[in-house]
């Protein structure tokens, strides 16, 4: 295995146009790239070739967007059709409070091994307390929580960002869910930018937070991530591309320009993921 790549949605029409239906478009011109839809054997079929293995990411967000959820079914049964390229992570919508609890549960049952969170989008705040059963159970399950931080492609360039607010995802908010919940273990998506300084400031205080670099071409990663990934925080970083808006081959092509060390390399690319994953 090359590598992890921990952050893979999927371009299929279910949750390109589906779930994802009226911000996709935005996040193609954020990212500059154009998504062709396609189908779960040519996605497997892709990371195969590649040798790396895709955390695939469930998606529910129904209270907020009026949009129907990608769910833990769908990638748990492409999980299961595709062992070889893929893991999953489920996703649970918070505003469902005690639904949201018992589908913690259900995403243990169906083997996935994570929840993914996308604050600013499912509109609320991981730092308030209303939301801690979701986290308490995961810490018992012993799930891991990836959650998006920082800015987003989705309702970028947009009036209003499509309503959403990008003050759910500073980092801070994770501080106190890490504190709370110490066996939590905790991966920020896309390291907080603008915030990346809190970011790592998080991450240097509490073991139990890791960082993952998707959504962006390695060569923007900011001076500070790169200099932390390569020194203090080199055992919590994890490498991800956000397939299919960056190409996983094109974060590889530049992860090596950036210099690192090739045991800090192997680290981000593999070893740290399929740590935190229990490979």
């Amino acid at each position: 295995m090359r590598a992890v790549d921990f952050h893979v949605h999927l371009p299929t029409r279910e949750w390109l146009d589906e779930t994802m239906r009226g911000y996709t478009e935005p996040a193609e011109r954020y990212f500059r790239a154009q998504v062709p839809r396609k189908t779960l054997q040519e996605v497997a079929a892709e990371y195969q070739k590649l040798d790396i293995l895709g955390v695939l990411l469930a998606w529910d967000a129904e209270t907020a967007t009026h949009r129907p959820r990608l769910s833990n079914e769908y990638v748990a049964q492409a999980v299961a059709d595709f062992p070889d390229s893929f893991v999953g992570f489920g996703s649970v919508d918070p505003l469902k409070q005690e639904e949201a609890v018992n589908g913690i549960d259900r995403i243990r049952e169906l083997g996935l091994k994570g929840v993914k969170f996308h604050p600013s989008i499912q509109r609320f705040a991981p730092d308030d307390e209303r939301f801690w059963p979701i986290f308490e159970r995961c810490e018992q399950l012993g799930l891991i929580g990836l959650f998006h931080t920082g800015t987003s492609g989705v309702g970028a360039g947009m009036p209003g960002g499509q309503g959403i607010r990008l003050d759910y995802c500073r980092p801070i908010r994770l501080d106190t869910v890490a504190a709370e919940f110490p066996s939590f273990q905790i991966v920020a998506a896309h390291f907080g930018f603008p915030w990346h300084e809190e970011m790592l400031a998080i991450a240097l205080h509490k073991t139990n937070v890791h960082v993952d670099i998707s959504g962006w071409a390695p060569r923007y990663i900011p001076a500070s991530v790169v200099r932390e990934m390569k020194g203090r925080l080199q055992d919590q970083f994890l490498f991800g591309s956000d397939y299919p808006f960056i190409r996983p081959e094109r974060c590889l092509e530049e992860l090596e320009q950036l210099e690192l060390p090739e045991t800090v390399l192997r680290k981000v690319l593999l070893e740290n993921g399929r740590k935190l994953l229990h490979l």
